[in-house]
């Protein structure tokens, strides 16, 4: 069933972690399911090479991907070969291995195998031959199909005793969620094996064979029923009977008698360990090199004679064993276990997790917990000679290495990416330790507030303005934003990854009121003054500025994909210097002669709206709407989505003036064999060309085509200096040139100059027309960002084609579009005054809770600033008790010492890094508090929410504090206990001390990408959409190995690729394989995005559909009920989302007859939708339609006519007599009638002749599973749509035709392929394209 691809990695990039499972992912679900050991595939099981290589069918000249990749993928898909293992004591057993792997990686494998994973100190031996750890297994002699590997016991070191003491402790941790709860090692939480309970996939259909529809309970808990008010938290993290995992002893440390005195360790004594069974037997034990023994030491006298019996066993499992039959017993089972979990459930995240709410854990003795705690353990360095890491030098050599062909080119993105996640964690790690006091300043002597910290070869500083640095940009507020926008910085020089160019490894880390940065060392920076070091940019912003030959060269290389114009600045002594980047960029070169760039901040151009300048007038669409604001500070930047969206809109623009030009020159020229357009070329992505540059109306469209084509033509020659054009045509391009703002004459090339506007910088000439037509491309940009992407972000959401639930998404809608957060307040604005107000309801709840949440964390950032480590959970209680609670006047309980030695301290100096007396935080009240935030949001962000509670905000603008308190936590980094919290009681606070658990620091870093998988993935994207299933498929399959080989196996994109992916096999017909792709996509988006994102509420509602396809109703019932939980504590029911998982569980609940609780979620996406798209709408009739069956069910033909003919009424409407669907309605309002005639007839004889009377049987009908089926994939977008070999000729041609259009108007929308006739599915037909289509077209 499962052919071997190459599912590790053909390199293993520092394998040596001993937690490195990622490569044999595949090994170990296959471990629980098949006996064999057979390798499963990280991405899809039956994926044959031969595919692979037969998707080079360039579809219609539609490339899919560069031959020169197709070959090379190939070299890496390897077949594999068995071996054979021998184990010391247990029967030998096959091995499926690839050529690809290193020998170390079959280590691993053993290390987690249930009957091997107790031993971590051995070699693997080839007749008698020691096999190195780092070779590949090609590169071995003798090695082929059938080879027999001993495993053979070595002596230990003290390094090995300790890798193995903390492997069994990894081992009896293995199923215990306490690390996930802290957000400790790249733990973090799942809870689907809970709604499935392993029967998922082929077990689970074997189970169900016996009866199409056993009993099974469907009612929903109370508290998700529709109007339900309630909003429990503790269904969050639901806790299982066996949260207490099997104990196997209470007590394993180290013994206080370590390390061993001279004379034992002559006796080989490496370490004593102390242990404390279950049956309570006290036990001290020796690791020596041959093994471990118990000695005869006890508490408090050492005697390290071997005990009698003494149990020398190489293994410490199999010496517990001896000793302790619970141990024995348990251990046994806990590995059972621990191997019947999905492998997703137990491999770390690339990315801490951190979750909001956690149970009450215990806390157990864990001595390497403990011994992690003091040591600089950090990412596993004692595996690494000399101790820390060189971080500077690994991020660099990393982007060194060759990127000629793919394999290089993975090996390389697999080095960053894992170079990266680590750095990231020790740079969290220790920016924690820094504000927690335990890291030494390297400048003692300053006030707290300027010191810097090395630790571990990372440089860390506070946000705030040191020396008045920022002075004229906003002074502390400007030192906070500095750096993310230099994160931005670096992220953006990265991606475009010139070679020779280095940044600095850079993680922002906000933590306990703070800001920290990290920032890798470059070599040799701390030995001297920055004055010298500096031989690019200027270290005083603008002052005095120099360059450098080798720098102009490099960063020329990233001026076109960054759009940076190249500039000329004056210096103090009034000499011109050349610059390509803006002045407070800065190069250094390290002592390891690299070039550096740093301070990144002003990368991309000022943002005009937020960046007043005297005597300079914004557009009118932008002083219309109250811009320039004033803001806090003047480092406001367009977000670089926002730059590429106004190129690509800029060149749209000059193509249409250059096209329409030439027709003018040329009216009488027919267009050469150009394809028939049917829709007007010049729809821009924006919609907003102002009408005098539109092309001609629909009559000229094909004109247009061609003009834009033989723009397109003239554009590449003139560009190419061609002699031949003639000057006509050069005119033409440039007046089209100067009408979009090009910086050449002859060609379309948009840049920004990033210094104008900059206080301190001067210019030759500061009016020269240079510079004039820069400060009019800024003011454009900034006009296109409030008439353009805005407006555009509106529609999408009034289309619903854009989604937010949280504040999270929301963020992310905007960031897309290059809109930045300080907007906030103008969407919501511009949402109030939209004509679609009605369908925008959730977008402006969520816009609202937004602000107040935002402005809340930056209030809260402040306060906590002021409060010591010892009030820390006493503070956070209390400011969430004003924020959240109705409890009129919460008090803050102070620790007791602090009201003693408050009175000695106002003599002297409060000596923490806050300036304010650090008891003021327990005077806050929520009436001050909320005032604050009414502030805050009319300051930062111009919105008046005038609100002098909480209660208030929440009856005014409809929230619900469920949501707001998520919001904060996971914003702030709060941790609180997981119970029910009553916000509403007047007579006590909400929160006690007691409830919150912890805080968080909340993190940003670059995000490494896998370019080569992300390109696989666009390509299968583009074949689905044309229609071509399975070259789509293969493609995706190739890009889910790609990322598999670069992230390895535990990834966000990944996640989109196996959501993809399930979704073909499921149209596809596939439901196993749908089932088996989703379901992994489910456990890898509650891992690594969180078990309440909104993504992960999605995977669910596409998993419980292919539960249901798949015949497995409870579990998808179980399925759509958390996804409706989850919604509702995240958003709440008002949400067009609600509409749509609602009438999944209505259609459901009526597949398993329960025609009452049906209605009730039917009705309630019925209202729901007809709020969001209008009573109106087909969404609304298809509504209607579902509603009247179940009513047909429940034989009350009165109600089911009703709900019909409503229906029928917008069919008749939106889509006339004739349409397919009002003639199905027609149709089905027949039946309904026939029926209800039927019905009163029998009635009317059972009145007239009483018991006597003859009844003809009616016929009630509990709907089948398959148009049960058949409704859910209407409602969820999915179409079968059954066509004839001719239909899909047409539709290729039809595709392409789109397709030359589109490239015309580059990024001219292109009209969906939707006009393919939509039938009722045809099961029989063997062509069987589908189209995915929104359900406002699939029910029409």
């Amino acid at each position: 069933m499962v052919s071997k691809t190459d599912e590790t990695s053909p390199v293993a990039v520092d394998t040596r972690e001993s937690k490195e499972l990622e490569n044999d992912i595949g090994r170990e679900a296959c471990d629980c399911a098949h006996p064999s050991g057979m390798p499963l595939v990280n991405g899809d099981d039956g994926h044959k090479l031969s595919e692979v290589e037969n998707h080079k069918e360039k579809e219609d000249g539609e490339p899919s991907v560069d031959d020169g990749n197709e070959q090379e993928v190939i070299v890496i898909q390897d077949t594999g070969f068995t071996v054979k293992i021998h184990v010391p004591g247990i029967e030998p057993f096959d091995l499926q291995v690839s050529p690809q792997e290193m020998v170390q990686e079959i280590h691993q494998v053993l290390m987690d195998r249930e009957d091997t994973c107790h031993r971590t100190c051995f070699s693997l031996q080839l007749d008698g031959n020691v096999l190195d750890n780092f070779s590949e297994l090609k590169s071995i002699e003798g090695l082929q199909e059938g080879s027999n590997l001993k495993v053979v016991e070595e002596p230990y070191t003290v390094r090995e005793a300790r890798i193995h003491v903390r492997h069994i402790r990894d081992l009896l941790k293995s199923l215990d969620p306490s690390d996930s709860y802290n957000g400790i090692d790249c733990n973090s939480l799942s809870f689907l094996s809970l709604f499935t309970e392993g029967d998922l996939g082929e077990t689970g259909k074997r189970k169900r064979k016996g009866s199409e529809l056993e009993q099974i309970d469907c009612t929903p808990p109370e508290h998700i029923l529709p109007g339900s008010k309630e909003r429990p938290l503790l269904f969050l993290q639901p806790q299982t009977k066996d949260a207490k995992p099997l104990q196997c002893l209470k007590v394993l440390t180290m013994s206080g008698w370590n390390p061993p005195p001279g004379n034992r360790k002559m006796h080989g004594d490496l370490m004593y360990l102390y242990v404390v069974t279950m049956e309570d037997r006290h036990v001290s034990i020796t690791a020596s090199t041959r093994g471990f023994y118990v000695n005869q030491s006890t508490a408090y006298s050492f005697n390290p004679k071997p005990a009698n019996p003494s149990f020398l066993s190489h293994s410490l499992v199999e010496l517990l064993s001896q000793i302790s039959p619970t141990f024995k017993k348990n251990f046994a089972a806990l590995q059972k276990k621990r191997v019947q979990r999905h492998p997703f459930e137990r491999i770390a995240t690339p990315f801490q997790v951190y979750s909001w709410t956690a149970p009450t854990v215990e806390h157990a003795m864990d001595c390497v917990r403990a011994e992690d705690a003091y040591t600089s353990r950090l990412g596993y360095e004692e595996h690494i000679p000399g101790q820390t890491r060189d971080w500077n030098e690994e991020l660099q050599t990393t982007r060194e290495l060759p990127r000629k062909n793919l394999p290089e080119r993975l090996l390389r993105e697999r080095a960053i990416f894992k170079v990266h996640s680590d750095f990231a964690a020790a740079a969290t790690r220790g920016a924690m330790a820094v504000i927690d006091g335990n890291v030494m300043a390297i400048n003692p002597g300053e006030e707290t507030k300027m010191q810097m910290f090395i630790w571990n070869n990372i440089f860390f500083s506070l946000g705030f303005d040191v020396r008045d640095h920022y002075k004229d940009f906003g002074g502390d507020n400007a030192a906070y934003v500095a750096p993310t926008n230099d994160l931005n910085g670096v992220r953006a020089y990265n991606a475009v990854d010139v070679e020779g160019l280095y940044t600095l490894g850079t993680v922002v880390v906000d933590y306990r009121g703070y800001r920290v940065t990290a920032q890798s060392i470059i070599p040799g920076i701390l030995e001297r003054e920055q004055e010298q070091s500096v031989i690019y940019g200027s270290i005083d912003f603008g002052k005095t500025v120099v360059s450098h030959p080798k720098y102009l060269q490099l960063l020329e290389k990233t001026a076109r994909p960054l759009k940076i114009q190249k500039h000329c600045v004056l210096n103090d002594k009034n000499e011109e210097v050349e610059l390509c980047s803006s002045v407070e960029c800065k190069g250094i070169i390290g002592n390891d002669s690299r070039h550096y760039i740093l301070d990144l901040l002003r990368t991309f151009p000022p943002d005009l709206n937020f960046l007043p300048v005297k005597g300079e007038e914004l557009p009118e669409e932008c002083s219309k709407l109250g811009f320039p604001k004033e803001h806090r500070h003047r480092l406001s930047c367009l977000r670089q989505e926002l730059i590429e969206a106004f190129v690509e809109h800029r060149h749209l623009v000059f193509m249409k003036l250059a096209a329409l030009q030439l027709m003018q020159q040329k009216p009488n020229k027919q267009e050469k064999g150009c394809a028939a357009v049917t829709e007007n070329g010049s729809s821009s992505p924006t919609g907003a060309v102002e009408s005098k540059k539109t092309a001609s109306e629909d009559g000229k469209a094909e004109e247009n085509l061609s003009g834009l084509d033989q723009a397109r033509d003239l554009a590449e020659s003139i560009a190419s200096e061609d002699k031949t054009v003639d000057p006509k045509s050069k005119e033409v391009i440039l007046n089209a040139c100067k009408a979009v703002g090009s910086v050449s004459n002859t060609s379309f090339n948009i840049r920004f100059n990033p210094d104008i506007f900059s206080p301190g910088v001067r210019f030759h000439d500061p009016n020269c027309e240079e510079l004039q037509k820069q400060k009019q491309l800024l003011k454009d940009a900034a006009a296109f960002l409030v008439s353009c992407q805005i407006p555009s972000l509106i529609k999408d959401c009034a289309d619903h084609t854009v989604l937010p639930m949280d504040g999270a998404t929301m963020a992310e809608a905007m960031h897309q579009r290059g809109i930045n957060i300080r907007y906030l307040a103008k969407v919501v604005e511009f949402v109030s005054k939209s004509p679609a107000r009605q369908s925008l309801d959730h977008i402006w709840k969520l816009g609202v809770t937004e602000l107040i949440t935002r402005s809340a964390k930056h209030i809260f950032k402040i306060y906590l600033q002021g409060v010591e480590l010892s009030g820390l959970s006493v503070a956070i209680s209390h400011f969430l008790n004003c924020f959240l609670s109705s409890f009129p006047n919460p008090i803050a309980h102070l620790p007791t010492d602090e009201l003693v030695s408050k009175k000695k301290r106002n003599k002297r100096k409060p000596r923490h890094l806050g300036n304010v007396d650090n008891t003021t935080w327990a005077s806050t009240t929520p009436q001050e508090l909320w005032k604050n935030i009414s502030n805050e949001t009319k300051s930062y962000f111009g919105f008046s929410i005038d609100c002098e509670s909480v209660d208030q905000a929440v009856e005014k603008y409809g929230l619900q504090k469920i949501s707001l308190l998520r919001e904060i936590c996971v914003k702030s980094g709060i941790q609180i206990l997981l119970k029910e919290y009553n916000f509403d009681s007047r007579h006590r606070p909400t929160f006690t001390e007691e409830d919150i658990l912890n805080i968080f620091p909340v993190v940003k870093h670059v995000n490494p990408k896998a370019s080569d998988a992300f390109h696989f993935f666009q390509s299968g994207q583009a074949k689905v959409q044309q229609g071509f299933l399975k070259e789509g498929c293969e493609l995706i399959n190739e890009a889910l190995n790609l990322f598999n080989n670069v992230y390895g196996a535990m990834h966000v994109e990944i996640c989109a690729c196996l959501r993809l992916l399930a979704r073909l096999n499921y149209i596809m017909g596939d439901y196993n394989e749908a089932l088996s792709n989703q379901q992994k996509a489910v456990l890898m988006s509650e891992r690594a995005l969180g078990v309440d994102h909104p993504n992960t509420i999605q995977e669910y509602m596409h998993l419980a559909l292919y539960c249901f396809a798949n015949g497995q109703l409870s579990t998808a019932l179980k399925l759509l009920y958390r996804s409706r939980y989850l919604l509702l504590l995240v958003c709440g029911e008002d949400h067009p989302e609600m509409a749509l998982l609602d009438s999944n569980i209505g259609l459901v609940l009526h597949g398993v007859m329960e025609y009452d609780l049906a209605l009730r979620f039917l009705e309630n996406a019925l209202a729901i939708n007809g709020k969001y798209h209008g009573a109106k709408s087909l969404k609304v009739a298809l509504s209607h339609h579902l509603v009247a069956r179940v009513y047909e069910s429940k034989a009350e033909f009165r109600s089911a006519l009703q709900h019909e003919k409503d229906g029928y009424t917008i069919y008749k409407t939106q889509l006339g007599e004739n349409h397919e669907k009002t003639k199905e309605s027609s149709e089905y309002l027949k039946y309904l009638t026939q029926q209800a005639v039927a019905l009163q007839r029998t009635m009317n004889e059972i009145y007239k002749n009483g018991s006597n009377a003859s009844i003809l049987p009616l016929k009630f009908t509990a709907p089948s599973m398959a148009t049960v089926l058949e409704q859910l994939n209407v409602i969820n977008g999915i179409l079968f749509i059954p066509l004839s070999q001719k239909d899909l000729e047409n539709l290729k041609a039809e595709v392409q035709r789109r397709q030359q259009l589109q490239e015309a108007g580059k990024g001219a929308e292109q009209e969906d392929t939707r006009d393919a006739k939509v039938t009722d599915p045809v099961h029989g037909v063997k062509t069987q394209t589908s189209v995915e289509s929104s359900t406002e077209q699939t029910s029409a």
